[in-house]
């Protein structure tokens, strides 16, 4: 069984940053790839950033270039450093590892952007 725990959300003026953080329990965190979405009110869930085992990463045309994900396999952590926010970047922000045992989920973190 994995857990994932989020922090770091919170509100920030448009133009500003923010990282959020995501711990997972467990063993299996270095074995897979990590993902970041996002859901924004009234819109679906999208993925907006992904990080393979050994680094690779791959952003949505929305984040590129202003966000970055990394992950640290040593402390079971995946981060998401947020730059130059926009108000369109308002949402409930959700780490996923999806492996082979099931798909798991962190509780969500609020973002907002609001001048």
């Amino acid at each position: 069984q994995v857990q994932l725990v989020e922090s770091g959300g919170g509100l920030v003026q448009p133009g500003g940053s923010l990282r959020l953080s995501c711990a997972a329990s467990g063993s299996i965190f270095s074995r897979y790839p990590m993902n970041w979405y996002r859901q924004a009110p009234g819109k679906q869930r999208e993925l907006i950033a992904s990080i393979t085992r050994t680094g690779n990463t791959n952003y949505a045309d929305s984040v590129k270039g202003r966000f970055t994900i990394s992950r640290d396999n040593a402390k079971n952590t995946v981060y998401l450093q947020m730059n130059s926010l926009k108000l369109e970047d308002t949402a409930v922000y959700y780490c996923n590892l999806a492996a082979g045992t099931g798909d798991y989920w962190g509780q969500g973190a609020q973002v907002t952007v609001s001048s």
